[in-house]
Order: structure tokens, then C-alpha cells, then sequence
């Protein structure tokens, strides 16, 4: 069993590499259509499941997001954690259930930004010792 506390120590580096998988996932699907374009039954199996690894990426995100502001010793990184979680989350949801149409590179700012916060926040905002998280909290 993985102990909790190293998951929350490692949060960032989740967000990170969330962020980066998520931006590699989408810059590779359009390839992946365009190769399977020949077998259209084939297209719509591999559609389902990898169209539903963007709510993958996302819940990691938010576990993420969720403890790294928690172990976080600038307010304004956690702020922006949250704001540019969700909208990255709105970007997601908004193209699995085909609302608005937003360029797709929006998409690729907001996962940028998320995965850069995250490794600010590892290098910068982690406390160097107990009494720092427990007043962080």
C-alpha cells in the first residue's frame, strides 16, 4: 500500500506529469484518426477509449491541484492552481460534451500553465519543515 503522505509530498510532480501526458494525448489524437481513418469501426472503439483518458488526466489533475494547495506556502499559487484548474477542467468538459467551440490550443496554455505552477510550487513553495505545514494548514 502506497502510504498517503508520500502521494501529498508528491503532488506536483503528478500535476506535472498529468499536464505534459495530457498535452501529449491531445496533439497525438488527430494522428491517431488520420492513421485509422481506412476502418471506421476501429475508429469508433479506439475513439471511446481514448477520448476517455481526458477525464483520466483530469481527475489526476484535480488530486493533484487539490494537494498541492493544500501543502502550498503562497497564497497566490494556490489561487492560480484553482483558477487555472478549472479552467482547464471547463476546456475538457466543455469539449467531451461538444459545447462551445474553443481553439484547441487553449487547451494546451491552460496545461502548460497548470504543469508550470506545479513545478513552482515544488521548488518554491514546499515547507522545510513541520511547524511550516501545520501553520499552512
Amino acid at each position: 500500500m502506497i502510504e498517503m503522505n508520500f502521494i501529498i509530498n508528491s503532488s506536483d510532480k503528478y500535476g506535472v506529469a498529468a499536464s505534459v501526458l495530457c498535452m501529449l494525448h491531445c496533439s497525438a489524437t488527430p494522428l491517431l484518426y488520420f492513421t485509422q481513418a481506412h476502418n471506421l469501426f476501429h475508429v469508433n472503439d479506439i475513439s471511446f477509449l481514448w477520448l476517455s483518458m481526458n477525464y483520466f488526466f483530469l481527475l489526476i489533475s484535480s488530486l493533484a491541484v487539490y494537494f498541492s494547495i493544500q501543502n502550498s506556502t503562497k497564497i497566490f499559487v494556490k489561487v492560480l492552481l484553482f483558477v487555472f484548474w478549472l479552467a482547464f477542467s471547463f476546456l475538457i468538459l466543455n469539449e467531451g460534451f461538444k459545447g462551445f467551440h474553443i481553439p484547441e490550443y487553449y487547451t494546451y496554455l491552460f496545461a502548460s500553465i497548470l504543469a508550470l505552477l506545479h513545478i513552482y510550487n515544488l521548488k518554491y513553495c514546499k515547507c522545510k519543515n513541520e511547524e511550516c505545514c501545520s501553520q499552512n494548514k
